[in-house]
């Protein structure tokens, strides 16, 4: 009997194993198998943990003042402030996510389906008695478990040193803050992940994948801003001959404009999760002002505030999905 194809191994049973694993479900425990192997996932998220674990040693070092300070609101949530503190010297952790979280996504799904094409597999493996979506599904559903463990075990990690560095209790709304910001960080990688699949199923060399998807995630970080500084230098009249109703009217527009980008969307609803005293993402008028107490939001309250960011990830993410969903369902994979 001839031996199975390398590609094959995993896919297939084995010898006195069980026939009821479903095919989908064999391929995504290949595919997660797959990632965490790869070099990689290995380099980045030796990086992210190198940049959490800087974070959080900047954190622990400066919470006894950030603690003492009597004109801070959020001076008693201890361990939200372990991701948000910092002195100067590194960025807090969210930042961090914001800048390397969408290299991870691109990372794990530049050559999700393009490298199967390329290597000559996917025909091979279209051949099996499986469905053409559960290939795919599957390359999405293996990275987002890989990405979701990560960042949890980062997340009770941080948990585990503030309690083992401080020694004091945590509050269930701080909790349950922590695992919203984790599960929003985790929706933001995934859309990088889709977008990077998207282009995988577009484009047949993977390299023409990659450079795209870095070049997106450039334009969005860095030329973005700058183009939009440029234009509205260009067309918005001098400030000094506007009114206040006018001058929150262009400011709304500009903040409207800025959350196109994503981001912009995953860094207001995590300054917003993290940051209880935070009531508003954008401006605020005289009168909304007027009478306001400086206290914190309960964690429903804050999640209302941050909906609408969510959304747009939300959105974006099953967009992109969508996208490559249908190119690949008709896609010629026989040349």
């Amino acid at each position: 009997m001839q031996s199975q194809p390398a590609f094959l191994k995993g896919l297939l049973p084995a010898n006195g194993e069980s026939n009821n694993a479903s095919p989908f479900s064999v391929m995504v425990r290949k595919e997660v198998a797959d990632q965490v192997r790869s070099w990689r996932f290995i380099i980045l998220a030796g990086l992210i943990l190198v940049t959490f674990l800087g974070s959080l040693y900047v954190s622990l070092t400066n919470i006894g003042r950030a603690t003492a300070n009597p004109q801070d609101p959020d001076r008693l949530f201890l361990y939200l402030k372990l991701l948000t503190i910092t002195d100067g010297s590194l960025p807090p952790f969210h930042v961090f996510i914001g800048f390397l979280g969408p290299l991870l996504g691109i990372a794990l799904g530049f050559d999700a389906i393009n490298s199967e094409q390329s290597n000559g597999t996917l025909i091979r493996l279209m051949a099996q008695p499986i469905y053409r979506d559960s290939l795919l599904n599957a390359k999405f559903t293996a990275s987002l478990i890989v990405v979701s463990i990560l960042f949890f075990s980062l997340s009770l990690l941080m948990i585990g040193g503030g309690l083992i560095t401080t020694g004091v209790k945590m509050e269930p709304s701080e909790f349950i803050r922590i695992m919203c910001f984790t599960a929003l960080s985790v929706i933001y990688i995934a859309f990088w992940l889709n977008l990077s699949i998207l282009l995988s199923v577009k484009f047949r060399q993977t390299a023409t994948s990659a450079l795209t998807a870095i070049a997106i995630w450039l334009f969005f970080t860095v030329f973005y801003q700058i183009l939009l500084r440029i234009v509205v230098s260009a067309f918005l009249p001098d400030p000094g001959t506007l009114s206040q109703e006018q001058v929150a009217s262009y400011n709304g527009a500009i903040i409207t404009i800025m959350r196109l980008v994503p981001s912009q969307l995953y860094t207001d609803a995590t300054t917003t999760l993290l940051m209880p005293s935070v009531r508003s993402l954008g401006p605020l008028t005289m009168e909304q002002m007027a009478g306001a107490i400086p206290s914190p939001l309960s964690i429903r309250e804050s999640l209302l505030v941050v909906w609408p960011q969510v959304s747009g990830l939300i959105a974006a993410t099953v967009v992109c999905f969508a996208l490559s969903y249908y190119l690949f369902m008709r896609r010629e994979i026989r040349t």
